[in-house]
């Protein structure tokens, strides 16, 4: 006949830690930091940019426009054309007021690059931005 103590010990199960919401708060935290990462939306099209010895570092929240040597001024990909640059800069600017940076290329007509300063201007941009190659 089996003692107290023994009856006792023989119901005690081994104690372990549950992980799995240790898991869950993990992966809770992950899909958090991936959602709220602030990704530079790039222009989508490869410009020759001139170079410029007082060249400085880009912002991480700039809006970034290109003018390609054909004379079309994308933005994230999309072909918006002069008329697109204010309608685009407005609606970017609306939760936070960001600068306008211009990836032109280096053969771009001075009138089309100024009309899209003008652009972003209107728009409601306080700066705009050239973009250039460090030499």
């Amino acid at each position: 006949m089996p003692t107290r103590l023994q009856r006792r010990l023989e119901q005690q199960q081994p104690q372990s830690i549950d992980m799995s919401p240790l898991l869950d708060v993990v992966f809770i935290l992950l899909i958090f930091f991936i959602v709220t990462t602030v990704f530079v939306k790039e222009t989508g099209v490869k410009v020759d940019k001139p170079q410029a010895i007082s060249a400085q570092k880009l912002e991480q929240t700039a809006i970034l426009l290109a003018i390609t040597d054909a004379g079309e001024i994308f933005y994230d990909g999309s072909n918006i054309g002069v008329a697109g640059v204010r309608s685009t800069v407005e609606q970017l600017q609306r939760t936070k007021a960001r600068p306008v940076v211009i990836q032109a290329d280096k053969t771009v007509p001075t009138q089309l690059l100024l009309e899209v300063i003008d652009e972003a201007k209107l728009a409601g941009a306080q700066t705009v931005n050239l973009a250039a190659l460090t030499p």
